[in-house]
């Protein structure tokens, strides 16, 4: 049995992750989507709100479940039995950066752990969740990066701000 992880902060959800969720969600017995903890990060959206959001766009998918954590990923990993990690790759900077901590948690994972990588579709490469962040801030149009009911929330929180 296969039982993945697509780990980030999702603040917010964007469509690209979706995307990715739904296409790991075919390669995989169960995908568990859990939201990390940043404290180096100041969230737009609490872990309850993102968890909310991805349980939303997920409800469809009878193989994905949520979840948040804090901490080293493979102690995540390791704690919780997966045996696949997925992650998204946009472009090189992201293929440097995602095999140095792929080969990294290689040495921290206690069992065999495959590292998963799956390719951004292109209409999403130069979408991140920081991007959207400041162009919506700035009262951007970032329809159609975001789903509509996040977008919607964005709005209200920058609104407020």
């Amino acid at each position: 049995m296969n039982k993945a992880l697509f780990a980030g902060s999702f603040d917010p959800l964007t469509c690209g992750h979706v995307d990715l969720i739904y296409r790991a969600a075919k390669i995989c017995d169960e995908l568990v989507v859990g939201i990390i903890s940043n404290p180096r990060k100041q969230p737009l959206f609490s872990i309850e709100e993102r968890k909310r959001q991805i349980e939303n766009e997920c409800k469809g998918l009878g193989n994905v479940s949520v979840s948040s954590f804090t901490g080293l990923l493979a102690d995540y990993v390791n704690d919780n039995d997966f045996n696949m990690v997925v992650r998204g790759l946009r472009g090189g900077p992201d293929f440097e950066y995602e095999l140095d901590m792929a080969q990294m948690n290689a040495r921290l994972y206690k069992e065999k752990v495959e590292t998963v990588f799956l390719m951004t579709d292109p209409k999403y490469s130069f979408v991140s969740s920081s991007l959207l962040k400041e162009v919506c801030s700035l009262g951007g149009d970032i329809e159609g990066m975001v789903p509509a009911d996040i977008l919607a929330e964005m709005k209200e929180k920058y609104e407020r701000r």
